[in-house]
């Protein structure tokens, strides 16, 4: 019963967020806010343990959320803008060895080897292309492989994410 509503609370509590400003009664409708709780009851029959899988309450601490918060604000943009930088440079100049190369980020949540994936992939110039479930490595495709790092059985993470260390973030909130 605890997953449920804690995850009812959160739908409901995001789709105030996404719809603020579109009412008359303080931000919002009346009939928004029933629409809301009507969503998030749904929403939270559906998706019951994305916050409170096996009853460890681990992501529904509010502080997990805020450093996922700084997460995404600080080292994933920074990180996004110099890869899109290093992406026009390379497309400009020719200079491209693609390749997939096998990185262990020794991540041991679903949650935090998706947020990894995920990560990865939204950075241009590379691709999550695979996980391997029992070790929870990720093979990615990359736009440009430094020399000799192909010959590596695995990649450190830092080596793709040169200025953050993306899993240790991720493991401070999945983790």
């Amino acid at each position: 019963m605890i997953p449920f509503l804690l995850t009812a609370i959160f739908a409901f509590l995001l789709y105030l967020l996404l719809t603020a400003g579109s009412g008359n009664l303080g931000v919002w409708s009346p009939a928004e806010l029933v629409m809301g709780a009507f969503l998030a009851l749904i929403v939270a029959a559906i998706a019951r343990t994305f916050l409170c899988r096996n009853h460890t309450y681990r992501m529904a601490n509010p502080l997990r959320w805020l450093v996922l918060a700084v997460y995404a604000v600080v080292p994933f943009f920074l990180e996004m803008a110099k890869a899109n930088l290093d992406v026009a440079y390379r497309v400009i100049t020719g200079r491209i060895r693609p390749g997939i190369v096998r990185i262990e980020p020794g991540l041991k949540t679903d949650l935090g080897v998706l947020l990894l994936a995920n990560s990865i992939t939204l950075t241009p110039g590379t691709l999550t292309v695979g996980v391997d479930e029992e070790t929870n490595d990720l093979f990615v495709h990359m736009i440009h492989v430094k020399p000799g790092a192909e010959k590596k059985p695995t990649l450190d993470a830092t080596e793709i994410t040169a200025w953050f260390d993306f899993p240790a973030w991720i493991r401070r909130i999945a983790e």
